[in-house]
C-alpha cells in the first residue's frame, strides 16, 4: 500500500451545480465553500498531512462579473476569520499556508484575516493546509525563473528549482482530484509539484463532492502501485 503524503484538489463545477439547482453563481460559491470545509477535515482524517486546494486563479477574479468577482472575495475573507476561529485548527495542530497573487487582487479585509490565519498557525506541524488564491502555475515558474536568474547560479539543479518555487516547503503532490467532469488542468498547475502525481478526474460538481467520494478515491489509489517513471 502506497502512504499518501500529500493530495491537491482542483474543486471545479460551483456555477454548473448552481445553474442546474436554480441558484446564483454566488450560492453555488458558498456551497462550495462548506465542500471544502468538509473534505479537507476528511483528508486529514484519512492521515494525509498535507492538502492544497484552488481556492481561485486570477481569472476568477479578473474575468468574472463584477459582482460575483467581488463576492469571491468577501467569501474568502469570511472563511479565513471563521477558519481561525475552528478548534480544529488546534485540535488537528494545523499550518495554513496562501499562495498566489491574492494580495494583488483582494481586499484589506481578506488579506488581513489570511494573514491573521497564516501567522497564528505558523508553528504549527501535524496537518498542513495550503490554499490557492488568484493562482496560476505559469504565474509560479515564471517567478521561481525570475529568482533563479537573479542569483546567478548558472543550470540550477533539482533542488535549486524546488526552492524556488512558491511550494519550496511543500512535498510533492502525490494524487491530484479534480471533480467538475473536465479532465484536464488549468494554467500550468502546481506544475513542478505534480510531475509524478496520481491523477482522478470525476464527473461530481464540487458542491456535490462528500468525504466518502473522497475516501473511496484515496482507498483505490492506495491500492495502485506506483511506478515513478519505471
Amino acid at each position: 500500500m502506497n502512504q499518501m503524503r500529500h493530495v491537491a484538489l482542483i474543486p471545479d463545477g460551483n456555477r454548473r451545480w448552481a445553474r442546474a439547482h436554480g441558484k446564483t453563481p454566488m450560492e453555488g460559491h458558498e456551497a462550495g465553500a462548506k465542500t471544502s470545509e468538509a473534505v479537507i477535515a476528511a483528508a486529514f482524517d484519512e492521515g494525509i498531512p498535507f492538502v492544497t486546494i484552488w481556492g481561485c486563479s486570477v481569472g476568477n477574479l479578473a474575468n468574472r462579473p463584477p459582482v460575483e468577482a467581488a463576492f469571491l472575495k468577501r467569501m474568502f475573507a469570511t472563511y479565513f476569520r471563521r477558519l481561525l476561529q475552528h478548534p480544529d485548527i488546534k485540535k488537528r495542530d494545523m499550518r495554513v499556508r496562501v499562495l498566489g497573487r491574492w494580495r494583488e487582487y483582494f481586499a484589506n479585509d481578506a488579506i488581513t484575516a489570511i494573514d491573521e490565519a497564516v501567522t497564528e498557525t505558523a508553528d504549527h506541524t501535524k496537518n498542513h493546509l495550503t490554499f490557492l488564491l488568484a493562482y496560476s502555475g505559469l504565474d509560479e515558474l515564471r517567478a521561481a525563473i525570475g529568482k533563479m536568474r537573479e542569483q546567478g547560479s548558472g543550470m540550477p539543479t533539482e533542488e535549486e528549482v524546488k526552492g524556488a518555487l512558491w511550494t519550496s516547503d511543500l512535498p510533492p503532490v502525490d494524487l491530484v482530484i479534480r471533480t467538475g467532469g473536465e479532465p484536464h488542468f488549468s494554467q500550468g498547475f502546481m506544475m513542478w509539484d505534480v510531475a509524478e502525481a496520481q491523477l482522478h478526474f470525476t464527473e461530481t460538481l464540487w458542491p456535490d463532492f462528500s468525504p466518502e467520494e473522497l475516501r473511496a478515491i484515496l482507498a483505490e489509489k492506495h491500492s495502485t502501485e506506483r511506478r515513478f517513471g519505471a
